[in-house]
């Protein structure tokens, strides 16, 4: 019975513990910031003479406003620190399409441009990528981490298949030697408890006998002999 309780019950730690392995691992795997370093915009597609709204956003994100870059032709700088900062964050070797852009009032974006920002962009040692745009925009991003994880990429498949089956083996790995744990854990305490049950019920009979006993002796008048004087 206790053991037909205790099989569910493991096999119910086990899963849980992977999922939460398995919903946590592909975060904890690698994830470099992308900040912007610098920016200067050569142009405005605004036919009104009024300030542009310029913002960076990836396919499927949020879009990140540049509150300060107002005017083509000026060199802004930034320290990563400002409060729309990070751009946006690069997990292991995948790619993102992203984008700058000006908000029109009266018809579709404008776009400066669009292009495939990956880790192995940033191949300066100090993480720095600088993407050109002929007569749009001239800017800087910077990843520190990103040059550890562009490294090894090369945008090829074979290094991307390879990464993936030595995550998921990780995965694999760890799953077993917790649900492993578990188990011996709980096959240890069911031992413990057989034998705990063993013991409580040889004192139980070993109580019982020796009550037996007494009761015996006194109906057969063979107890201890009171001596009168």
């Amino acid at each position: 019975m206790m053991r037909r309780l205790l099989r569910p019950r493991v096999l119910c730690v086990s899963l849980l513990i992977c999922s939460i392995l398995l919903s946590y691992f592909p975060a904890l795997i690698s994830a470099a910031v992308v900040t912007l370093d610098s920016i200067e915009i050569f142009r405005t597609h605004e036919w009104l003479p009024s300030k542009p709204r310029v913002y960076f956003q990836c396919k499927g994100e949020n879009a990140t406003v540049l509150p300060d870059v107002k005017e083509k032709h000026v060199f802004y700088a930034f320290k990563g620190e400002e409060s729309w900062q990070p751009l946006t964050e690069l997990q292991d070797t995948k790619c993102k399409r992203c984008g700058l852009y000006e908000e029109d009032t009266f018809k579709s974006d404008d776009v400066f441009d669009e292009w495939e920002l990956c880790a192995s962009d940033f191949t300066e040692s100090d993480g720095k990528y600088v993407h050109f745009k002929d007569r749009e925009l001239n800017a800087t991003f910077l990843c520190p981490d990103c040059v550890q994880l562009g490294s090894g990429a090369n945008h090829s498949s074979k290094s991307n298949n390879g990464s993936n089956g030595m995550h998921w083996a990780l995965i694999v790995i760890i799953c077993a030697s917790v649900s492993f744990v578990v188990v011996a854990g709980s096959v240890t305490a069911y031992k413990y408890w057989q034998k705990r049950k063993r013991q409580q019920e040889q004192a139980r009979f070993l109580k019982l006998f020796e009550e037996g006993d007494d009761d015996i002796e006194d109906e057969l008048g063979i107890g201890p002999l009171s001596h009168t004087v």
